[in-house]
């Protein structure tokens, strides 16, 4: 068996260019039964993260997979050697209709198994978005053991023929603020404790949590995401030692810096950034926005690299500096933020779908702090950044940088983000300064961006700015985004101008 995944293939919109395997760059729900198969087959992907949450989901993905490969799942056991793992929605708002569907079609596929002689059920874990409380995964446990046990009353006679599923299923906290991310033993201790009365396995299965790296850079900005994450991973390996089973945490990243660095040209400094992490997303941007020998050679040093990386412990101590750290940025990042939320969102309907996906409750529509605005999902929120020629890294980081630097705290910040001048080099190679500076006699909002860049070149010692020929043609194409916008004259050519800036930087957002 192979146990945990280390590359677990995602459905987040991000890539620019069109996937090797259609002529348009749109995935439709119907094609993603395709896109599974095809990643398992020819991808060293270990695992497939089917999107209950946040898209449309075909709820026949079970039947269709046996059913176009039949001979391959023989060969390949799903939950033994390949996994799929739905991620369900969050009960926030009583929208639960989606997850007793999630329910169902768990249960529904174990009778499928068994139909067709498989050894185990084929999907046994559940990502849990949004948690904050060891109270909603214990929930969602509950919940499913009820809606079993109806399940069973009614289609079973025994637990026996259910492959034992409530044994074998697990719900993951999927944690993704960064209040939750530095205090995250007390979501996964009660959680913890309340599985270790039960569940056979623990001990030697070990347990997963799922830590968010792209929701807290942009509800807390880059540096608070950074090291939230960073001490998530530290207080998540000692608990695990602490209680007696081995922790594996996965990490939700995309390929731009904001998002996680995750990408195939930067491999060895996010392995070295997150070490530890025993699963990475690989979001299509990933798979699609890069060659694919590329791909493939970043995936398979992934397998072999990621499970010897072990976790850089912080001590209590420097947990309690690195959170009064990031809040020095999270106070300047979110009135910033909702400040240029009007640009943000006059552009973002002009970026591209590349899912159907649902609208998003999104951490801004609840009270963290930033009154009544309201932000596009990440992806969209980083392409519309990275359009106008401003890379979401800058924003706030200068002048928080500065406040650090006052304090002597950047030896603690370079600590415990080594990546942080290569993660704001590399936007900053797609900075454009007049665009910029066009922004800030429209808007005041912006000139605190042109204080951020100035103070992080002083401060840090790096030069933010094109270096090759290829950063210089995304800085022509952004002007051409900015007066078109302005101009508002012709949507399409602004919506082809933010994909061939996106397939320069090898990710639309």
């Amino acid at each position: 068996m192979i146990w945990p995944p280390v590359t677990m293939a995602t459905q987040h919109p991000d890539n620019a260019s069109v996937p090797w395997w259609r002529k348009d760059a749109f995935i439709p729900t119907q094609d993603e039964i395709e896109e599974l198969l095809l990643l398992f087959k020819e991808l060293p992907i270990d695992e497939y993260m089917w999107d209950w949450e946040g898209k449309y989901v075909d709820e026949a993905v079970g039947e269709k997979l046996f059913s176009r490969a039949q001979d391959f799942f023989q060969q390949k056991t799903l939950g033994e050697d390949i996994h799929l793992t739905f991620r369900i929605p969050s009960w926030q708002e009583g929208k639960t209709h989606r997850a007793a569907r999630a329910f169902m079609n768990i249960l529904s596929l174990a009778d499928l198994a068994k139909e067709i002689g498989l050894r185990r059920p084929p999907v046994t874990e559940m990502f849990l978005p949004l948690t904050t409380s060891a109270e909603q995964p214990i929930g969602a446990r509950r919940a499913f053991r009820e809606i079993a046990d109806y399940h069973r009353a009614i289609f079973h006679r025994s637990q026996e023929d259910e492959h034992h599923l409530l044994d074998l299923i697990h719900v993951t906290p999927l944690v993704e603020d960064i209040d939750s991310l530095f205090a995250i033993e007390n979501i996964l201790e009660p959680y913890w404790q309340e599985l270790l009365k039960e569940k056979k396995d623990l001990k030697t299965r070990g347990q997963r949590v799922f830590l968010a790296r792209s929701d807290p850079a942009m509800n807390s900005g880059l540096i608070p995401a950074v090291l939230a994450v960073r001490a998530a991973l530290s207080a998540a390996d000692l608990l695990g030692e602490q209680l007696g089973f081995p922790v594996h945490p996965i990490l939700g990243t995309g390929s731009l810096p904001f998002r996680g660095s995750v990408n195939p040209a930067y491999t060895e400094t996010f392995l070295d950034q997150y070490a530890g992490t025993r699963t990475y997303s690989i979001q299509s941007a990933f798979r699609y926005d890069y060659p694919l020998p590329e791909v493939e050679r970043a995936l398979a040093t992934i397998k072999a690299e990621a499970p010897k990386r072990t976790v850089k412990r912080i001590s209590d101590a420097d947990r309690q500096k690195l959170r009064a750290l990031a809040e020095i940025f999270v106070t300047i990042w979110k009135p910033a933020i909702e400040a240029l939320a009007p640009m943000v969102n006059r552009i973002a309907p002009y970026v591209p779908s590349r899912r159907e996906r649902l609208l998003h409750i999104g951490l801004f529509g609840y009270s963290r702090g930033i009154g009544a605005v309201k932000l596009p999902r990440a992806i969209t929120f980083t392409a519309a950044f990275y359009s106008l020629g401003i890379p979401p890294e800058l924003i706030t980081t200068g002048r928080g940088l500065k406040i650090a630097h006052e304090r002597n705290l950047l030896p603690l910040l370079e600590a415990h983000y080594p990546a942080l001048r290569e993660d704001l080099k590399h936007a900053g190679k797609y900075l454009n300064r007049e665009n910029l500076d066009l922004l800030a006699r429209r808007d005041t909002a912006f000139e605190g961006i042109r204080e951020d860049i100035a103070a992080i070149e002083e401060i840090l010692g790096i030069a933010l700015q094109p270096e090759k020929p290829h950063h210089i043609i995304h800085r022509n194409i952004t002007s051409n985004i900015f007066h078109r916008l302005m101009a508002n004259t012709d949507p399409a050519a602004l919506t082809a101008d933010i994909v061939e800036a996106g397939k320069i930087r090898c990710s639309l957002g």
